[in-house]
């Protein structure tokens, strides 16, 4: 059973396939990862297990969170997910996935946090035309009118306004796996995955 790891962007490059056509992948390096806690329908009302990521320096946790990972006698681990599955049978407390989790050229969905990029007006958020630059005008790249009059009077909800833009989470579905490196816990991607370089990401397989 394929459960998912955590894994870190390394960045990105291209390889090259037989016939010279060069395919732009995104490089991982994915666990080790820890099952740290057990949830079974019986006690929690549902299964799951929570696995934990990157060894860190304990003093950076807090006491609640040390308490948590000492229970079982876990390292100190600095991400921690909670992955729902339909039986927790044949996994134990302590026990290590890694990328021998996945097969090359089997597909995964990989989920992270897209580049934050602040606050950002209508035409660079959701792509509006700007105003006339000549003749007078003064409404360049402003938002123009935003509700109507009497009528309803209001503003509707989710209009289509300037706001802050990236560092949402986002899924990217079906991505090849061209290459991996057991020793080195690489996995090499078809294609581009959410976020910067460092960034931390869920690579969960969609063979079930």
């Amino acid at each position: 059973m394929n459960i998912g790891i955590l894994g870190t962007k390394l960045g990105m490059t291209q390889i090259f396939d037989e016939s010279g056509l060069a395919i732009p992948v995104t490089i991982i390096k994915a666990g080790p990862c820890t099952v740290t806690q057990i949830k079974t329908k019986e006690i929690h009302g549902y299964n799951a297990i929570q696995i934990g990521y990157k060894e860190i320096n304990q003093n950076k946790l807090t006491r609640s969170q040390l308490g948590h990972l000492k229970i079982n006698s876990i390292e100190s681990l600095k991400y921690l997910k909670e992955i729902k599955i339909k039986s927790p049978e044949n996994i134990k407390i302590g026990n290590s996935l890694a990328v021998d989790t996945f097969k090359i050229g089997s597909k995964v969905n990989i989920s992270g946090k897209t580049i934050g990029k602040g606050f950002a007006g209508t035409v660079k958020r959701h792509n509006f035309t700007r105003g006339p630059m000549t003749h007078g005008s003064k409404n360049h790249r402003e938002p123009g009118s935003i509700g109507q009059g009497t009528t309803p009077g209001r503003v509707y909800p989710g209009k289509r306004m300037a706001g802050r833009l990236g560092g949402s989470n986002r899924t990217v579905k079906n991505l090849q796996i061209m290459y991996m490196n057991l020793e080195s816990n690489l996995l090499v991607i078809k294609g581009a995955v959410p976020g910067k370089i460092g960034n931390l990401l869920f690579i969960n397989s969609t063979d079930k």
